[in-house]
């Protein structure tokens, strides 16, 4: 991606907005092509789009960022001791210590919503770039383009649709993710003159995002459906994927409507705490267009098939191909509608960091681990809860089958694909120093849960890091991850969200898509394919007597199919469930096998079924509070940066920070 100039070393908000560099002392150095001829950037299509395509490198790559990824900050993974040795970001987001999202804040590797390092840029350096300054700078560049526009004078029609379809989607996407994480914002549809005396107010939620939401409908409107099909993407023919379309813009348009009438963010704008019925219609509305034209084939996104389910967020040996579509018997499915760019995947830690440590399965010295309470989320292959009180040591109701001496037999098929439990293969290899570690030994007392590096909640996340995955058989060397931050099957359940709480009925439609909320659920987990074959049942009967009985599988249902992929924060955010019980807490589980190991140093293995690890019996189940989050009202919103807080008073802080 060509760059027209560098940017000044970042010293604070507006002044990445306005362009002023008037308290700024250092600075980068010019590249040699910020001396051209400013006209000559605009003036057909080739030469805007360089122009353009820096947008895409402003959007930081969040699960491959740096040495540790934390990314997942809901209740989903734990951190071990060494976490706090090394400020962690995910063990400050549980401390409640939010401003520790920012510049100096976080340890070896932390948030992507900052950087740890001076110098913001737009190259193809990973380690630079950040949500909170690649925004602002992403807006500044976005207002540049649009004001120039009229200087594109050697151009089709269509080739200046698409560059202003796309200069409109990330004006609207860097300004969505920001209130987000932030709350209402000035909305900068301007170039800001550097002269200028900042007044901008803070807006509400609600009103940045109708401002958000002019940008993505005129996206929409603006921009082709596939690059592929129109003349202005022919000299990057099959190049194109990554390309902002239509399909992405009506998408944002939908979670944007759906954030803006979620209780968090209608409460902010003066509503009640409570979904605002008619921003879920919008949202509805918004999500149904993609819908009806994905199941009538009329754009090119449809659900990856089950065999192909891991392709969604992770491939090996693949030649490098980024994941997010699959193919099966020569037809492309294209599940991941929105990705940044991903630069590379062998040399980040995603498919390290949840590795049992300690020299076990990686010379770390910790790692994360997945909760028990989130692991409860998965049901069973019935397509009901493990039990109504999501407790993993509590027998199963009737009808569940759920048996607290087999507590991972019979589960959704995507619970195997998430989740190491104990006797699980892990080491493929016969080398002497991976004898002890072949098999997962994760009862209370087993060598994989070691005090400080081990697992403390007595499971492993699998996810990123199936069989062969450790430093024994050394399977992950070209191994790539790199998690959408839209697919398709979150589209469905963002629509049934949306159809339910907009109409409070869950046989109602949306007035663009004929099918109703039940439906989309379905079908996110019909794709899902039992051992038999047949597909996972959809949501029984006692969840649709209502639209809030409904809604507890629609949030059981995100917490599975969307797992570690970066939503789960957001959501119980946006739900006003993040300081509640049970959602605040962290839980794990002590157990005992029934054939006991008799040497742990050098055990012995002595259980029954070596192939399929949930057939094995356990005794003692117990589960227990690893970590508590003492959260209040302020945890729902990200304290913004005093140097930005006190700018000028119309532009104030957070509440409670």
């Amino acid at each position: 991606m060509k760059i027209y100039n560098k940017i000044i070393l970042y010293c604070g908000l507006f002044f990445f907005l306005a362009g002023s560099t008037s308290s700024c002392t250092d600075y980068l150095d010019v590249a040699p092509a910020s001396l051209v001829n400013p006209e000559d950037a605009y003036k057909n299509f080739v030469n805007f789009q360089g122009f353009t395509e820096e947008l895409y490198n402003c959007v930081p790559s969040f699960c491959n960022r740096d040495d540790n990824n934390f990314f997942n900050n809901g209740e989903e993974e734990m951190w071990q001791q060494n976490a706090t040795n090394q400020g962690a970001w995910i063990w400050q987001v549980d401390l409640g210590n939010y401003w520790a999202w920012q510049r100096g804040g976080f340890g070896n590797g932390g948030s992507f919503l900052d950087q740890n390092t001076d110098n913001f840029s737009t190259d193809n350096n990973k380690r630079s770039k950040s949500l909170w300054v690649g925004a602002w700078y992403g807006i500044r560049r976005a207002n540049i383009g649009l004001a120039n526009l009229d200087k594109m004078v050697d151009a089709t029609p269509e080739e200046k649709n698409i560059i202003a379809g796309q200069l409109y989607f990330f004006r609207a996407w860097f300004h969505m993710h920001l209130i987000t994480y932030w709350g209402g914002m000035p909305y900068i549809d301007y170039v800001l003159p550097s002269d200028e005396v900042l007044t901008l107010p803070r807006l509400t939620y609600q009103q940045t995002a109708d401002k958000i939401a002019e940008d993505f409908q005129k996206a929409y409107e603006l921009l082709p459906s596939n690059w592929d099909a129109v003349q202005a993407g022919q000299l990057t023919q099959g190049k194109n994927e990554l390309r902002i379309n239509k399909w992405m813009a009506i998408a944002y348009l939908g979670k944007n409507y759906l954030y803006a009438g979620s209780p968090l963010m209608n409460l902010s704008s003066g509503g009640a705490d409570a979904y605002n019925a008619e921003y879920c219609k919008k949202a509805a509305d918004a999500f149904g267009i993609l819908l009806q034209a994905s199941e009538s084939g009329a754009c090119q996104y449809s659900l990856i098939p089950w065999s192909k389910y891991s392709e969604n967020y992770m491939t090996n040996g693949q030649g490098g191909r980024m994941p997010g579509s699959a193919t099966v018997n020569n037809v492309v499915y294209n599940e991941a509608i929105f990705r940044g760019p991903n630069w590379g995947g062998t040399d980040q830690s995603t498919n390290k960091q949840y590795l049992c440590a300690g020299g076990v399965l990686q010379d770390r010295s910790w790692s994360q681990y997945a909760t028990a309470n989130y692991v409860n989320y998965f049901g069973m292959d019935t397509g009901l809860p493990i039990n109504s009180a999501s407790k993993a040591d509590v027998p199963g109701d009737q009808g569940s089958a759920y048996d607290v001496h087999y507590p991972w037999k019979n589960r959704d098929p995507r619970f195997y694909i998430n989740f190491g439990i104990d006797t699980q293969k892990m080491v493929n290899s016969t080398a002497a120093a991976a004898k002890n570690f072949v098999y997962a030994n994760l009862y209370t007392g087993g060598n994989y849960r070691a005090t400080n590096t081990g697992s403390n909640t007595g499971y492993l996340m699998m996810k990123f890091n199936p069989l062969g995955f450790n430093k024994y058989d050394n399977a992950y060397n070209r191994h790539q991850v790199h998690t959408a931050w839209m697919r398709l099957s979150d589209v469905y359940l963002m629509y049934a969200e949306s159809v339910a709480m907009g109409y409070n009925n869950v046989n109602a439609t949306s007035t663009t898509f004929s099918q109703n909320a039940v439906y989309a659920i379905n079908k996110v987990r019909n794709r899902v394919l039992l051992p038999n074959g047949n597909p996972l049942p959809g949501v029984a009967p006692i969840f649709l007597t209502s639209a809030e009985s409904f809604m507890s599988e629609v949030r059981r249902e995100r917490a599975v199919e969307l797992a570690y992929e970066g939503h789960r924060f957001n959501d119980l955010r946006r739900w006003r469930l993040l300081i509640k019980s049970p959602y605040n807490v962290k839980t794990g589980i002590s157990f005992d096998r029934s054939i006991p190991e008799t040497n742990n140093a050098a055990p012995t293995f002595n259980f029954p079924d070596k192939n399929v690890p949930q057939n094995n019996r356990i005794e003692n189940l117990r589960e227990y509070v690893v970590w508590q989050r003492n959260f209040t009202e302020r945890h729902y919103w990200l304290p913004l940066k005093r140097a930005d807080a006190n700018l000028y008073p119309e532009f104030g802080q957070n509440p409670g920070w």
